[in-house]
């Protein structure tokens, strides 16, 4: 299946970027930085850091409770009676649970 819509016919598609020695090259160009700037701006990053934690609470809440439909979806289901269920009850223990 080729998913490429800009390229003519005969003609081969780009090369995808991160498999790429470019990649590569920004990765630990980036991660030089990233060193730099920890190490000439420790105070301001742990200065920052008990802000960073408060803001990620919410931050957190908002992205990770996406598939639960928001409030008041109306997502209750009736309560289901062990006898009309249909997983099987192990020998020796009755349908609530309690050893005979």
């Amino acid at each position: 299946m080729n998913h490429v819509h800009d390229a003519q016919p005969g003609e081969t598609p780009a090369p995808p970027f991160w498999p790429s020695r470019y990649a590569l090259g920004l990765l630990v160009f980036g991660g030089v930085a990233g060193y730099f700037l920890l190490s000439e701006h420790r105070a301001h990053f742990l200065g920052a850091t008990p802000f960073l934690l408060l803001l990620a609470c919410p931050l957190m809440h908002v992205f990770m409770h996406r598939g639960h439909g928001g409030h008041g979806a109306g997502h209750s289901r009736p309560s289901v009676q062990a006898s009309d269920s249909n997983t099987p009850v192990r020998p020796g223990v009755s349908a609530a649970g309690d050893k005979p």
